[in-house]
């Protein structure tokens, strides 16, 4: 089901941390940095892949030219009065409009410009573009391709595994899957490998699974994030919680519509389950398990309005908030929903996460791989070696974490 925005809450725990601490929003405006990055030559890239990827028309390829003209050299312009969610961005985007895109924060100049980009190529409009999606050939092409086809066989080897061995290995290979963001490569090469042990600068998993004790008969709410080849591992994680009792009922909340290049929506999870289903051996029988988890109504598909706003979770609206309250444990994916967790901000590495995530309503873990700036949560030790390393530690996709907050 789709819900809309009611009155938000729970914003005073966010916004009076940042008041102690005064961390900066991440803005975009400092030349060579991770964000300024990501709208001086990821952004363009994107949009030539668009243009690449479908016979759009003359309209479709001159909105394109003016989006990526208007983010180089020009200022962030308000949608048209017609969209449909003019009222709703013009309030998010009053701060913001008539400003350069480098000065407005990361998180909202990212969050916008895929809303421009839809707009640019008519998919919320009446037209024959109508709802085709952007970003589906990247996703199809990387759930038809080679790696995806090897990782399903290596399932065969878990089928015989202790139960503890596997339920590691599958949340490690949901953690890990986070790399096959396409996003991140649209302007980088695959990550460079990391062991999934020695990469982890921080790791709850114990704390997770004390959460969700077999036979508890505990709801599991899961949030998204990318699709094709990280939504697999996330699907197969799934597929343990129910099958193993640690979950009698898990919810997966995916974005209504085109978001971040290759998040996932609907279509995509059942894209997923249909490769699952069409495999042999091991990842097969989880397809079919899923999909009738799906028919019995222990495994249900949710989206929301608010996964696609340009705002922290600490100002999620009403009726999310209430189900998020009504889960055992919410499992947050990925770099962006870290990033609109603990708020999109210059931390200090050190800053407690139980202290960010305060206002969240009810136990929350996040499953991510770094890609981003924002980090908060870990050990003074391992922050004081990780900046040694003189690697881009923070945003290469080499490390990742796995936090909660019970």
């Amino acid at each position: 089901m789709t819900a809309e925005h009611s009155r938000t809450s729970g914003k005073e725990g966010g916004h009076a941390a940042a008041a102690r601490t005064g961390a900066p929003v991440i803005l975009s405006n400092e030349p060579g940095s991770f964000a300024w990055g990501v709208l001086a030559k990821r952004h363009p890239a994107l949009i030539q892949q668009v243009r690449d990827a479908f016979p759009y028309g003359r309209r479709q390829h001159e909105a394109l030219d003016a989006l990526l003209d208007e983010i180089i050299n020009g200022v962030v312009e308000p949608l048209a009065p017609s969209e449909r969610d003019h009222g709703q961005w013009s309030a998010w985007g009053r701060e913001h409009f008539g400003r350069p895109w480098f000065d407005a924060p990361f998180l909202w100049a990212e969050s916008y410009f895929y809303r421009r980009l839809l707009g640019a190529i008519e998919y919320f409009g009446m037209g024959p573009w109508r709802g085709v999606d952007p970003f589906a050939p990247f996703k199809q092409a990387e759930l038809r391709g080679a790696a995806v086809e090897e990782e399903l066989r290596a399932l065969d080897a878990l089928a015989d595994a202790p139960g503890e061995a596997r339920a590691t290995a599958l949340l490690r290979a949901s953690l890990w899957g986070n790399r096959a963001d396409l996003g991140f490569r649209v302007t980088e090469g695959d990550p460079a490998s990391a062991d999934a042990a020695g990469g982890l600068v921080a790791d709850d998993s114990s704390v997770l699974w004390q959460l969700l004790p077999r036979g508890a008969h505990s709801t599991v709410a899961v949030v998204a994030d990318n699709a094709g080849r990280e939504l697999i591992p996330d699907l197969i994680l799934i597929d343990q919680l129910l099958e193993h009792r640690h979950a009698e009922r898990v919810v997966l909340y995916v974005k209504p519509y085109p978001y971040f290049v290759s998040d996932a929506m609907t279509s995509d999870v059942v894209d997923g389950l249909r490769r699952l289903t069409q495999a042999p051996g091991e990842a097969g029988a989880i397809g079919r398990r899923l999909w009738q988890a799906m028919a019995v109504g222990h495994l249900e598909i949710r989206t929301h309005s608010f996964f696609c706003a340009p705002l922290p979770y600490e100002e999620m609206p009403d009726d999310l908030r209430h189900e998020f309250e009504a889960a055992t444990l919410t499992i947050l994916k990925g770099d962006l929903n870290y990033r609109r967790l603990v708020g999109d901000r210059m931390w200090d590495a050190t800053a407690p996460f139980a202290d960010l995530t305060a206002y969240f309503p009810g136990a929350v873990a996040s499953l991510r791989t770094l890609k981003s700036d924002v980090i908060a949560g870990l050990e003074e030790g391992t922050v004081e070696a990780l900046e040694r390393s003189g690697t881009a530690w923070r945003t290469s996709g080499t490390h990742a974490l796995i936090q909660v907050r019970p």
